[in-house]
């Protein structure tokens, strides 16, 4: 499917410098998940020097996570407005600046203000144009890459927290915040690298016919006018170009996932973040309980690619929405199995398990949006999403603290979860059955169905590379022809007055 760079269709390189890239939105997804769980070793000393209680420091965790996810709408505006290097870097700045202005703070307010509300915005002004540049340059491997990308979250876990101890131990709270801050600035090296994609006219030339052909089947003063018009189409490309594109929400495979990912999202974190005061409740040590956690980022680790990998698989490709399913199906029967766990050996079986279908449902999320939007409209669809999750975070965990709270068993927490979970799953794969499959709605992409892909499945006959043609010898614009043009016109002016 190729990517639109100032109205011509660019096939992504599904490599070269796309792994730099790549590398980059490894980095930026670990800091963006693993910062906010990160910070959370730092509490105790928070409480003592501030004089406050756990959930009061608990805020600045919840307050980043707000930030990530409900700023999704500005994050498209911006992208749309100056592309994703510019808020990259940008959002490296805020995210740097934010943890170097906490450690000189004087009470909680301020941190949540800081730490909170200005490092939160920051990372998510990396977070999604990290997610559009790695789109933008894969196509064909683009589940294995999101399956890669989405793995830095449990690496920079697993790195951050005991890094955040040993920073606390040697120079305080307030040093560490400074430390943090500066291994934050590598958000903007990451920004840096993320190159848009470029319209060459060698590359252009290669995928059309001879131009010189194409220039002598144009009548004569055709090709003045038919600069001018490639001109003006191109002005009102711009003018037409929004910076929030709401009619995503025309798109039944839009709405489907959205409904599905806001069920989801009321469960999925549930577990990660009750578990250990589960385990302690059960009567296990706190290192032991503690190292539950460290067991799930481990298997993440390796089930995230894993599963990326075989979501690029010829066969399982276009099924990617029902394996998506399959992910949360197979999470939300993990924390129903698990409420039943009476020891550690259990507590084990299910962190295991919960680790692969978690890593599923992490390196599959992204891509089924993609492939229901398009790569064009992806921005905006990411930014809504986002948006709506923010309030799924904002009912998920506080509920299920307040039932801990109310009936003093964790076993409802994890029933609760599993269920919404199992029902999000449900939900997916028959309305994507039976609302989309059946009634032959359109492409993810809407009227625009002109990639490679579909071309080449409904003309076999023709070439799989997208017609084109030059107008006129010192205008770049290239405009392709319409495949329903080639097929039924024989007559050459009509087709590219038509066109």
């Amino acid at each position: 499917m190729g990517v639109q760079v100032d109205g011509v269709s660019v096939k992504p390189p599904d490599g070269g410098w796309g792994w730099i890239v790549l590398l980059s939105c490894f980095v930026i997804t670990g800091f963006s998940y693993a910062f906010p769980k990160a910070v959370s070793v730092y509490f105790k000393e928070l409480m003592m020097d501030f004089h406050v209680g756990y959930s009061d420091t608990a805020w600045i965790s919840s307050i980043m996570l707000a930030m990530l996810y409900g700023t999704g709408p500005l994050c498209s505006i911006l992208v749309n407005k100056f592309g994703c290097r510019p808020t990259m870097l940008v959002g490296g700045l805020l995210a740097s600046g934010g943890m170097v202005m906490a450690s000189f703070t004087r009470n909680i307010i301020e941190l949540y203000l800081t730490a909170g509300v200005v490092t939160g915005l920051g990372l998510a002004l990396n977070f999604q144009p990290s997610l559009i540049m790695l789109g933008s340059y894969f196509d064909k491997r683009r589940p294995l890459a999101n399956g890669l990308a989405a793995a830095g979250s449990p690496v920079f876990l697993s790195v951050l927290s005991p890094l955040g101890q040993v920073l606390l131990k040697t120079f305080g709270w307030r040093g560490g915040f400074l430390i943090m801050g500066g291994l934050l600035l590598n958000c903007c090296t990451c920004g840096a690298v993320m190159r848009p994609l470029e319209t060459k006219r060698k590359r252009a030339l290669r995928v059309t016919r001879d131009p010189q052909e194409l220039k002598e089947m144009l009548p004569t003063g055709q090709l003045a006018k038919k600069e001018n018009m490639g001109k003006t189409r191109k002005k009102h490309k711009k003018q037409k170009k929004k910076l929030l594109d709401f009619t995503v929400f025309q798109n039944r495979g839009f709405i489907i996932y959205t409904v599905a990912k806001f069920i989801t999202v009321l469960g999925l974190f549930v577990p990660t973040i009750l578990l250990v005061n589960y385990a302690k409740d059960m009567g296990v040590p706190d290192q032991e309980a503690a190292f539950l956690l460290s067991i799930i980022g481990f298997i993440d680790i390796f089930a995230r690619p894993t599963c990326g990998f075989f979501a690029g698989l010829q066969r399982l490709r276009p099924k990617v929405a029902y394996l998506f399913s399959f992910a949360l199906l197979f999470n939300g029967l993990t924390d129903v199995c698990s409420a039943k766990a009476t020891d550690y050996t259990g507590l084990v079986i299910f962190c295991v398990f919960f680790g692969i279908s978690y890593g599923m449902v992490g390196a599959l999320q992204f891509e089924v949006l993609m492939g229901i939007v398009g790569s064009q409209k992806f921005p905006s669809a990411l930014g809504l999403v986002l948006l709506i999750e923010a309030l799924a975070v904002l009912i998920g965990p506080p509920s299920a603290g307040r039932l801990v709270d109310a009936y003093r068993n964790y076993e409802l927490i994890f029933y609760m979860a599993g269920t919404e979970l199992i029902a999000a799953a449900i939900f997916l794969a028959l309305a994507s059955f039976c609302c989309i499959r059946k009634t032959g709605h359109p492409s993810p992409s809407g009227p625009e169905r002109d990639d490679e892909t579909h071309i080449q499945r409904r003309h076999p006959d023709l070439d799989s590379k997208t017609v084109a043609f030059k107008d006129g010898v010192e205008d770049d614009c290239m405009q392709r022809v319409s495949v329903h043009e080639y097929d039924h016109n024989q007559d050459h002016q009509k087709q590219m007055e038509d066109c």
